[in-house]
């Protein structure tokens, strides 16, 4: 079992990032049954809901997180420059002193966290600020 922990240690991260979805599609799913359970009252009621309730059900619930429907903010791009930098820079280490033992594997994760570094770089470069 042990052997098996060293050769795959590796899919603990995509496994968390798996989790990860699934925890913020089950909260999704519980803002919008919340919000057809708030209509329903107001049906309930025989009162209009306001519009502004009704267009939270129109528009994904991304875009309802941030007014301007961009996706992430700018504070997250940036975050996400920084996050994937530190870790093109901790697997290059890995790499260039063939920590472990397998350098080459290494130098395949560093290249691929400098290119969403580089990636999230350029996003935050190109979207302009909201007002």
């Amino acid at each position: 079992m042990e052997d098996l922990f060293r050769s795959y240690w590796w899919l603990i991260f995509p496994l968390f990032g798996f989790a990860c979805a699934g925890w913020d599609s089950w909260l999704k799913y519980r803002r919008q049954q919340s919000t057809i359970e708030l209509l329903k009252t107001y049906a309930a009621k025989g009162t209009e809901p306001p519009a502004e309730l009704l267009k939270a059900l129109d528009r994904p619930q991304d875009e309802s997180r941030n007014a301007g429907g961009m996706g992430k903010s700018r504070e997250g791009h940036l975050y996400s420059v920084v996050m994937f930098g530190v870790m093109a820079a901790g697997f290059t280490y890995a790499a260039v002193t063939d920590l472990f033992g397998v350098g080459s594997a290494f130098v395949i994760v560093a290249v691929v966290m400098a290119a969403l570094a580089l990636a999230s770089l350029v996003i935050l470069l190109v979207t302009r600020p909201r007002a």
